[in-house]
C-alpha cells in the first residue's frame, strides 16, 4: 500500500566534475583520526570499509547501481567494487591540474553529496568522504570505469600519489563503476584485521533499506573462500520478518507503507508478535540507524497511539468511560522498521544518532496516520488481534499499578537506596563506581576489597527476571530489578507513568558487572545486559557498563603468585616458560578469592582488566537478545554454535 502525499525523486542530477564539491584539505587526519572516523580500534578500523561502500549505496539510492561487491583478501586488503556511473575522472573546476577522481580521493569531504550537485540524498553519519580512507591507508587503488574507458589512480603512505591518473585501455564489455582497493595502515589502527561477521551484519542491513539492491561479501583469508548474498526485493517489509525470525507473529502479513513530499521520503513496515517488548521500533535515516530515534520515531509512534485508538473506539472496544490505550499498550510486540530519506538531516544527541529535523515528524506522522487508518480498516482480522493485544496490555498495566504504586514510587522516585546497596562516599559520578555482583559470597569479598570512596557493592541473588519474555509491568515485582534502578538512579524506558530514563541522573559512570566465568555467571550477565539493553539502553550507548574480567587461572613463580586471565593467556604463559612445573588452579569463583586476591586481580584500577561494552548496532543486538532470551531453542542453539569459537569479539 502506497501513501500518495506528494511526488518527487531522489534521482539526482549531472555526475560530472561540476558536481563534486570541495570543503576543506586531508591534512588533519592522520593527526587526529578519531576525529573522523571515532576511534581507531575495531570500530573505526571498520568505518572505512563502511565509506566506502557508503559511496556506493548513494549511487544506489541516486538510482545508478544496482550492485556492489566486497572482498577481504588474506594480503589485508579490502577491495568495494559497484556498477554505479564511475567516479568522475575530467579535470577539477577548483583544482584544474588535479583530475576529479584525484580530488575525491586526496581532499577532504570532497564529493557529489556535499552541496554539489551529485547526489540529493546521501548516507553515512561521519560522512567525510573516501578521501579518509586513503590518508589512514598503507595503499589505496582507484580502479574506474566511465565513458567506455578504464582509468586507475593509486596512492601510497596515507594519500601519497603513485604517479597520476592513467588510461588503461577500454573498459571490459563497456562496463561502468568504481572499484576501491585499500589498506588499513598499521601505524593508525590498533589492529588490522577486520572481522567478517562485523561487516556483514551491517551490509545485510544496508541491503534491507535498499530494496532491490545486491550486496555480495566474500572472505578470501580462509583456506575455502566464505561467500555471503543479500538482496531483498521486498526491502524493509524483509527486515521486519528477520528481526521476528526467533518470535512468534501474531500474523503472517507485514504491513506497508510509504510516502513521499518535497523531496522527503518515509517507508514504514511493521508486524506484531506474541512478545511484550515495547522497544521494537528501528528508525534510520538516509541509512543511519538513528539508535535514539528522533523527529521520525516520534512522528510513527504519535499516529500509531492516535490511529490505534480511533480504531478501538470506533469499534466500541474500549467503553466511554475508558481511558485511551497508552503508547506502550499498543506497541507491546511490535517491531517495526522506520526508514526516511532528506536531502539535509540533522543528527543530534550524544552519539549524532537522533534525527532532528522537525519537518519530518509531520510528515512521517501524516502518513502513518493514514495508512495505518487504512490499513486497519483493510485488514480486520489481523486488526481485532493487534487491538485485543493492546487491550490486554491495558488491562495488564492497570492492575499491575494499582497493586504497586507504593513500591514502584520508592524503586523509582529516588526515595531511598536499596538496603543491599554499599554505597561510596564520593558523590561525584565521573569517580564513582558500582560493582554489581553475583552472590553475597563474592559481594562480602567486594565490600572488603573495595576502596570506599569510590566503589560501591550491589550484590544480586539469583538470577533475576528476563525481561525479554515478560510485561514491562513485571520487572518492578523483582526485588533485584528494583534496586539495580534504584542504585542506578536514572529511570527506566518504557514504563507507564515514568519520564522515562534520565542519564544526567545516573550515580555511577562506571557500572561494572563482576559474575563468575562460568555458565551460571553468563546466563547472569546476559540478563542484566538484556534488562539494560531494553529499559536502560542509554547506559549502553552512553559506554557506563563494564565487564569485569577475573582470571580463570592463578600459579606460582617462586614466593610470587601469577594470575592468567584465560587459556589463552595460560598458553603464552608456557610458551614463555616451557620448564615451569607448578599446578595452575583453576578458580571457579570470585567466592573462592579473599580480599586481597579480589582486590589485586580484578578491581585495584592500576591492574584490572575491563571489557568496555558497546552498542554500535542497535538492530543486530536486538535480534541477539531476541535469539538469546526469546523461545526459538533451534535459533539460540545456532547462535551459540556459530559463536562458540569467537566469543571474545561479542559486543552488545
Amino acid at each position: 500500500m502506497v501513501v500518495a502525499v506528494g511526488t518527487d525523486s531522489t534521482v539526482s542530477g549531472d555526475y560530472n566534475a561540476d558536481a563534486i564539491t570541495v570543503l576543506e584539505g586531508l591534512e588533519p587526519v592522520r593527526e587526529r583520526p578519531g576525529m573522523f572516523i571515532g576511534s581507531t580500534g575495531p570500530g573505526g578500523l571498520h568505518h572505512l570499509v563502511y565509506e566506502v561502500v557508503d559511496n556506493a549505496v548513494d549511487e544506489a539510492m541516486a538510482g545508478h547501481c544496482s550492485s556492489i561487491e566486497i572482498t577481504l583478501r588474506a594480503d589485508g586488503t579490502c577491495s568495494v567494487t559497484d556498477d554505479g556511473r564511475g567516479i568522475p575522472v575530467e579535470a577539477h573546476p577548483q583544482y584544474p591540474d588535479k583530475s576529479a577522481a584525484e580530488v575525491v580521493l586526496t581532499v577532504l569531504h570532497a564529493g557529489g553529496k556535499f552541496g554539489g550537485t551529485g547526489y540529493k540524498v546521501s548516507g553515512g553519519l561521519h560522512g567525510v568522504g573516501v578521501s579518509v580512507v586513503n590518508a589512514l591507508s598503507s595503499e589505496l587503488e582507484a580502479v574506474i570505469d566511465r565513458d567506455g574507458r578504464r582509468w586507475k589512480l593509486q596512492f601510497c603512505n596515507g594519500g601519497e600519489p603513485v604517479g597520476e591518473l592513467t588510461d588503461t585501455g577500454p573498459s571490459p564489455e563497456s562496463s561502468t563503476g568504481t572499484t576501491i582497493t585499500f589498506k588499513p595502515d598499521p601505524t593508525v589502527f590498533d589492529h588490522v584485521e577486520f572481522r567478517a561477521q562485523t561487516l556483514t551484519e551491517r551490509l545485510q542491513m544496508m541491503a534491507f533499506l535498499n530494496a532491490g539492491l545486491c550486496i555480495g561479501f566474500t572472505d578470501e583469508r580462509r583456506p575455502k573462500p566464505v561467500r555471503h548474498e543479500f538482496c531483498y526485493p521486498g526491502g524493509i517489509r524483509d527486515f521486519v520478518r528477520h528481526l521476528n525470525e526467533s518470535s512468534e507473529a501474531l500474523f503472517d502479513e507485514v504491513g506497508f507503507l510509504s510516502a513521499a513530499e518535497d523531496g522527503d521520503e518515509v517507508e514504514i513496515a511493521f508486524q506484531w508478535n506474541t512478545g511484550f517488548n515495547t522497544d521494537g521500533i528501528h528508525s534510520f535515516a538516509n541509512g543511519i540507524n538513528t539508535v535514539e530515534g528522533g523527529m521520525h520515531a516520534e512522528g510513527f509512534r504519535s499516529a500509531l497511539t492516535s490511529a490505534m485508538n480511533n480504531y478501538a473506539r470506533d469499534r466500541k472496544m474500549l467503553r466511554p468511560d475508558d481511558d485511551n490505550l497508552q503508547g506502550d499498550d499498543i506497541r507491546e510486540g511490535l517491531t517495526a522498521v522506520v526508514s526516511v530519506r532528506l536531502e539535509a538531516p540533522q543528527f543530534e544527541g550524544q552519539t549524532k544518532a537522533k534525527l532532528g529535523n522537525t519537518a519530518m515528524r509531520s510528515l512521517v506522522q501524516k502518513a502513518a496516520y493514514s495508512g495505518l487508518s487504512e490499513w486497519l480498516e483493510e485488514h480486520p482480522t489481523e486488526a481485532k488481534l493487534v487491538t485485543g493485544k493492546a487491550i490486554d496490555a491495558r488491562r495488564a498495566r492497570i492492575a499491575a499499578q494499582k497493586a504497586r504504586n507504593t513500591v514502584r514510587k520508592s524503586a523509582l522516585g529516588g526515595a531511598g537506596l536499596p538496603g543491599k546497596l554499599t554505597d561510596c562516599s564520593s558523590g561525584d559520578p565521573e569517580e564513582a563506581e558500582l560493582y554489581i555482583v553475583e552472590g553475597d559470597s563474592a559481594g562480602g569479598s567486594a565490600k572488603e576489597a573495595r576502596d570506599p570512596a569510590t566503589m560501591a557493592i550491589l550484590p544480586i541473588r539469583g538470577k533475576i527476571l528476563n525481561v525479554q519474555r515478560s510485561r514491562p509491568e513485571r520487572i518492578f515485582d523483582n526485588n533485584e530489578i528494583s534496586a539495580l534502578i534504584s542504585a542506578i538512579g536514572a529511570g527506566v524506558d518504557g514504563a507507564t507513568g515514568e519520564n522515562g530514563f534520565d542519564d544526567a541522573k545516573i550515580r555511577y559512570h562506571k557500572v561494572i558487572l563482576l559474575c563468575d566465568a562460568d555458565v551460571d555467571g553468563s546466563h547472569i550477565r546476559t540478563l542484566l545486559l538484556t534488562f539494560f539493553f531494553h529499559r536502560m539502553r542509554k547506559l549502553l550507548s552512553g559506554g557506563y557498563v563494564y565487564i569485569a574480567q577475573p582470571p580463570l587461572y592463578s600459579t606460582k613463580v617462586g614466593t610470587e603468585t601469577v594470575y592468567l586471565k584465560d587459556d589463552r593467556a595460560k598458553d603464552a604463559f608456557l610458551s614463555d616458560r616451557p620448564n615451569h612445573r607448578n599446578e595452575f588452579q583453576r578458580l571457579k569463583g570470585l567466592g573462592e578469592m579473599d580480599a586481597a586476591e579480589l582486590w589485586e586481580t580484578t578491581m585495584d584500577p592500576a591492574r584490572r582488566t575491563l571489557l568496555r561494552v558497546s552498542l554500535e548496532e542497535a538492530v543486530t543486538a536486538d535480534r541477539i537478545f531476541s535469539v538469546l532470551m526469546g523461545d526459538d531453542v533451534d535459533a539460540r542453539r545456532g547462535f551459540i554454535q556459530d559463536n562458540a569459537s569467537d566469543v571474545r569479539f561479542l559486543d552488545v
